[in-house]
C-alpha cells in the first residue's frame, strides 16, 4: 500500500511551490526594510508554555493541540502558534530592550480539514517587543498591510478595535456578562460556559456572533488612556495612508491581550475563511508566561490562506535558461558555462543525463524556460546558438556576450 502523507497535510510542489517561495522572499525583504530581525524558534515547546500562553480556556489548548511525552516524561506540544515561543525566546535572552522580530515557519493544530483551514499550516509571524507606544501598533498593522499588497492580493481590507486594558475592560465585561446573560438561551454550549470566565470570548465565537450585532462594544467603555492610544493608531494609520475600517466587535478573547486588535480581510473569499491574518497588542502575556512585564504587539499572517486568496496567479518559470548539450565531447564546457551564468545571477539548468537533442528541448520546454543556449559545433568558433522560446527566434552569440543576450 502506498503511503499517503497524513491528513489535513499538504505537499507543497511545483507551479505552486513558486508562489511560496515569492511569498517567502517577499516577506524576508519588507520585514528587513522595516527593521525586524529575523528569528526562529523550536518547533515543539513546553506544553506549559502554550497552556498558558494561549489560554487553558480556549479551543486550541482543550481540542487542537498536538501535545505528546517525550522519553524524559515531559510533556510537549507542536507550536500552535508563534506569538508564545518569541516572547519565550525574548525572556530566555535576557528580555531587555526592544525587540522586532520576524519568522515564518509550520504550525500544528488539530482540526477538521478543509480549504484554508489545514492541521499543518504555515504562518508568518511579525512581533514588536519591548514598548507600549501606540506607534507600533501602527507600524505592524502596516506592515502586513504592505506585505499583502506587494504579493498582490489588493483586494485586502484591514479591520481595527481597541478592547481597553485592565483598568476599563473589567466594567465593560459586566456590561457585557449581563447583556449575554439576557440572551443565554439562544447562545451555544461553549458560549453559555464562557459567560462568566471569558465573555469576550463569546463575541469572538463563529456561531454566536451573528446573534450579537447589537452587543456593547469595547470601545464604548474605554478609560482615557487607551482612547488616546487608539485614536493614536489611527490617525498614523491615516498619516501612512493605510485604509481601514473599525469593527467594534473585533475582539481578541486571551487576558493578556489590551487595547488594539486587528485582522486582514481578504473580500474576495467565502466569510468562514476571508481573514487571511491578524493580531494585536499582548502587554499581559510576558507575565502569563512567567516572566516580567514586556509590552509587544504582533501579527501572524496565515501562508495557506493568502495562496487561496491570490487564486490561480501564473507565476513566472524557474529559469531564466536551459542549456543544451548538442555534442557529448563539449560536456565539460556546456557545465562550466552553466557555472558561470549561476554565478551571474542566472537561473540556469541542463540535463545531466546524456538525451537526444530533440529530447532536451523538449524538457527545456517543460521546465518552461524562456531561452535556449545550445553547446554544438558552434563553440569552436567561441559561440553558442542561442534560441528564445518564446518567439522562436535563433542565431549565433559569441559566448562572451551571452549574459548580455539574456539580459
Amino acid at each position: 500500500m502506498t503511503i499517503r502523507a497524513p491528513k489535513g497535510t499538504d505537499d507543497i510542489l511545483a507551479p505552486v511551490a513558486r508562489t511560496w517561495r515569492r511569498m517567502l522572499r517577499t516577506w524576508d525583504q519588507i520585514t528587513e526594510r522595516f527593521g525586524y530581525d529575523l528569528i526562529f524558534t523550536p518547533l515543539f515547546e513546553a506544553t506549559e508554555l502554550f497552556a498558558r500562553g494561549s489560554g487553558e480556556d480556549t479551543e486550541i489548548v482543550q481540542k487542537q493541540m498536538y501535545s505528546f511525552s517525550d522519553k524524559g516524561g515531559r510533556s510537549l506540544t507542536l507550536r500552535p502558534e508563534a506569538t508564545p515561543s518569541v516572547m519565550r525566546a525574548h525572556q530566555q535572552a535576557g528580555g531587555s530592550g526592544v525587540r522586532k522580530a520576524a519568522s515564518w515557519g509550520p504550525m500544528f493544530r488539530y482540526e477538521r480539514p478543509q480549504a484554508g483551514r489545514r492541521r499543518q499550516f504555515y504562518q508568518l509571524d511579525a512581533e514588536y517587543i519591548g514598548t507600549d507606544s501606540p506607534l507600533a501598533d501602527a507600524e505592524v498593522i502596516e506592515l502586513g498591510y504592505r506585505y499583502l499588497r506587494d504579493v498582490g492580493l489588493v483586494d485586502v481590507a484591514v479591520t481595527i478595535n481597541s478592547i481597553g486594558d485592565p483598568v476599563c475592560r473589567p466594567a465593560y465585561q459586566e456590561v457585557l456578562k449581563e447583556y449575554l446573560k439576557a440572551r443565554e438561551d439562544e447562545l451555544c454550549d461553549d458560549s453559555r460556559r464562557r459567560i462568566d470566565s471569558n465573555p469576550l470570548r463569546v463575541l469572538d465565537c463563529k456561531v454566536c456572533k451573528p446573534l450579537l450585532r447589537d452587543a456593547p462594544t469595547p470601545v464604548e467603555h474605554l478609560c482615557d488612556a487607551c482612547a488616546v492610544h487608539y485614536q493614536t493608531v489611527k490617525d498614523t494609520l491615516g498619516a501612512v495612508l493605510v485604509p481601514f475600517v473599525e469593527d467594534p466587535h473585533l475582539v481578541r478573547g486571551l487576558d493578556y491581550y489590551t487595547r488594539t486588535a486587528f485582522e486582514y480581510i481578504a473580500t474576495d473569499l467565502d466569510a468562514a475563511q476571508n481573514a487571511v491574518g491578524g493580531g494585536g497588542r499582548y502587554d499581559g502575556l510576558s507575565e502569563s508566561i512567567g516572566g516580567p512585564p514586556i509590552p509587544g504587539v504582533g501579527f501572524a499572517l496565515g501562508l495557506d490562506r493568502i495562496v487561496l486568496a491570490l487564486g490561480d496567479i501564473v507565476e513566472e518559470g524557474a529559469l531564466d535558461v536551459f542549456v543544451v548539450v548538442a555534442e557529448e565531447g563539449l560536456r565539460t564546457e556546456a557545465i562550466e558555462l552553466v557555472s558561470d551564468l549561476r554565478a551571474r545571477g542566472f537561473r540556469v539548468d541542463y540535463d545531466p543525463d546524456r538525451r537526444s537533442v530533440k529530447a532536451q528541448f523538449k524538457i527545456a520546454s517543460r521546465r518552461e524556460a524562456p531561452n535556449v543556449l545550445v553547446i554544438g559545433e558552434e563553440w569552436r568558433d567561441g559561440a553558442v546558438t542561442a534560441r528564445d522560446m518564446t518567439t522562436g527566434d535563433q542565431r549565433a552569440v559569441p559566448v562572451e556576450e551571452v549574459s548580455v543576450w539574456l539580459r
